[in-house]
């Protein structure tokens, strides 16, 4: 039977919000996944702007190549907005994240293990 854990991502300081200070490849780290194959992490995240104006997010899921990017803008001055929501990852891969304007993005969320 598999057993289930909902822990904190890996680049938070007991479970507060990352800052995204990088605004370019390779970014802040936000999550490093377990190592190995039998087990996976399901990520979600949510990303907040403290600035006025709109400013473009870009994750790097698994890896720094186009095809792993997410590229999502997040308003100004939002509240909790949905960027990733519970995707796998394995293998010990990251999640890195950068942004248009540094220090201006947060990012808040969780996994669940499955192992």
């Amino acid at each position: 039977m598999a057993t289930f854990s909902k822990l904190p991502l890996s680049g938070s300081t007991n479970g507060k919000g990352i800052n995204v200070a990088a605004t370019a490849s390779t970014g802040t780290t936000i999550h490093a996944a377990g190592a190995g194959t039998s087990q996976f992490d399901e990520v979600w995240m949510y990303a907040v702007n403290t600035s006025t104006s709109s400013v473009k997010l870009t994750v790097e899921y698994g890896g720094t190549a186009a095809e792993d990017n997410i590229e999502i803008t997040i308003p100004g001055e939002s509240g909790l907005v949905l960027v990733v929501p519970g995707l796998f990852l394995n293998n010990g891969l990251s999640v890195t994240a950068f942004a248009g304007t540094a220090n201006v993005i947060s990012i808040h969320g969780y996994v669940n293990r499955v192992a």
